[in-house]
């Protein structure tokens, strides 16, 4: 299928954009892309977890337009900032969680239902190891209710979801951009049936409170369930499995609504636009990177035959805005890959080499004013030479000092316990990411560089948006100049 884009910011103007998820990383940059590119928006519906209207507009002004990221939207408008916001940005109070996306206002519903034309599902827990019913109610739940908000929709254009290219779970060669049919797994075991998993999660919830279990019990539970119920059909967390299923009740359910969804890989801080390198928060494999420069990691874990999938998040959203256009009134459901294996791939061994080059030359200070001195790390290819290095480095060890501990009448009990949350945090996180660390697929991105042709084809009716090409990121320059400076000033301001 070839696309034609003709002009996207005259596709933008005037329409009236449903967008939940706007805290989030992607989401913020969405709403902050469009307002910057076509002020001539009708209206962007935010819609923010919230049980009234001034709760939500309070979570508008904290969480989305007061950040960084819209420096640049309110410089170009000054002192209209505030009036330009408040005539663009409706906050809406409500879950997606719920039905009808828990819009109590019956008259901001119906005003919703006449003037959107495009929903941009952002919403998301992203959290690998997330609580099963909060997983399931956001991820999996909430799709199905953005679809059924849809179709209350007197005219839905396009429904975009965005979901994550590791729905795919640790598969290796070449992933292809297809949907999902329901109840399929990737471990080719049977019996998945997603309302039999809401009735378990639900059960399991119900019998530890008639147990009088206590919130960190609860929370333990819950956690777990997710993740034996994950890997029992084949994903490796709680995470991309929900969003698996989340895409499934799309494609389900999705009858005459036009739907596309947006797959991309690991995300990181811009690589341009609106200015390089903004990122919240640490984000998936930074924890090493960070960990490594503060001088509490020296190693790094890689495997030389596998590729890091990377992609800048401003090239994330300039590829959802593109396939909202293409995708637009299309009845096919459409799948986009928007990574970076299959065009500019990286290698694991890397990062280790751009983090100990960029905190050599700029050391992070410690909290005493004192410059961290790091070494060169080793790199550990497999988890195997991982849990035999933790056995040597800090386990044996500890079993020396609680040894010692007993014979000193606990004097190294604070210690032991300290050192033992370590191991145990050392231990969760690389068992959480080792999917991504140790990957072996290539995402096939196909309909994603039809995109880019027909952008390139479009020229100047276009080029706000031709920004999502990995072909043209330097990582060497990129990871020295910009997402390690953005990661060390924005993850910890």
């Amino acid at each position: 299928m070839d696309y034609e884009l003709g002009s996207i910011l005259k596709f933008l103007e005037n329409r009236s954009i449903l967008v939940t998820g706007s805290t989030g990383f992607l989401g913020k940059m969405f709403v902050e892309k469009i307002l910057r590119e076509q002020p001539k928006v009708k209206r962007l519906f935010l819609l923010l977890r919230a049980t009234d209207i001034q709760t939500a507009t309070r979570r508008l002004h904290d969480e989305v337009i007061g950040k960084e990221v819209f420096k640049i939207v309110r410089e170009k408008h000054g002192e209209s900032f505030e009036a330009f916001i408040s005539e663009k940005v409706m906050p809406v109070a409500g879950d997606i969680a719920d039905e009808n996306l828990g819009i109590v206002d019956s008259k901001m519903r119906e005003e919703m239902w006449r003037e959107i034309t495009v929903i941009v599902n952002l919403a998301a827990t992203t959290n690998f190891k997330a609580r099963y019913d909060v997983a399931l109610s956001i991820n999996t739940l909430g799709a199905k209710n953005v679809l059924a908000f849809a179709k209350k929709c007197a005219k839905t254009d396009l429904l975009m979801h965005v979901s994550t290219a590791y729905v795919c779970g640790d598969k290796s060669g070449i992933v292809a951009e297809k949907p999902f049919h329901i109840g399929e797994t990737l471990n080719g075991s049977t019996g998945l049936d997603i309302q039999k998993e809401l009735s378990l999660s639900n059960e399991t919830l119900e019998e530890l409170r008639s147990q009088k279990a206590t919130k960190d019990q609860e929370k333990i539970a819950m956690k777990e369930l997710g993740l034996q119920r994950a890997r029992m059909y084949g994903w490796p967390n709680t995470y991309v499995f929900t969003k698996a299923l989340g895409e499934m009740l799309i494609g389900q359910f999705k009858e005459n609504i036009p739907v596309a969804i947006v797959r991309p890989t690991i995300v990181t801080s811009t690589y341009k636009d609106p200015f390089p390198g903004w990122i919240e928060g640490i984000r998936t494999l930074d924890f090493l990177t960070v960990g490594y420069g503060k001088g509490k990691v020296s190693c790094f874990l890689g495997d030389p035959d596998c590729i890091l999938d990377l992609i800048p998040g401003d090239m994330v959203v300039n590829a959802i805005v593109v396939a909202i256009v293409a995708s637009a009134n299309q009845p096919s459901l459409l799948i986009y890959h928007v990574g970076s294996s299959m065009r500019n791939p990286i290698n694991p061994f890397e990062l280790k080499e751009y983090g100990y080059s960029y905190f050599s030359k700029h050391p992070w200070i410690d909290k005493n004013g004192n410059p961290i001195r790091v070494t060169e790390p080793f790199v550990l290819t497999s988890m195997n030479s991982f849990r035999r290095y933790m056995n040597v480095r800090y386990v044996l060890p500890l079993k020396g000092l609680k040894l010692l501990n007993i014979i000193c009448c606990q004097y190294f009990e604070r210690t032991c316990a300290k050192i033992n949350r370590d191991i145990k945090f050392a231990l969760d996180f690389v068992d959480l990411y080792k999917t991504y660390i140790f990957f072996k697929g290539r995402f096939d991105d196909l309909n994603t560089e039809r995109l880019r042709v027909a952008v390139r084809e479009a020229g100047a009716e276009a080029e706000e948006f031709n920004n999502f090409d990995p072909k043209c990121i330097d990582w060497d320059d990129y990871f020295m100049n910009t997402h390690i400076p953005g990661v060390v000033k924005f993850a910890f301001k």
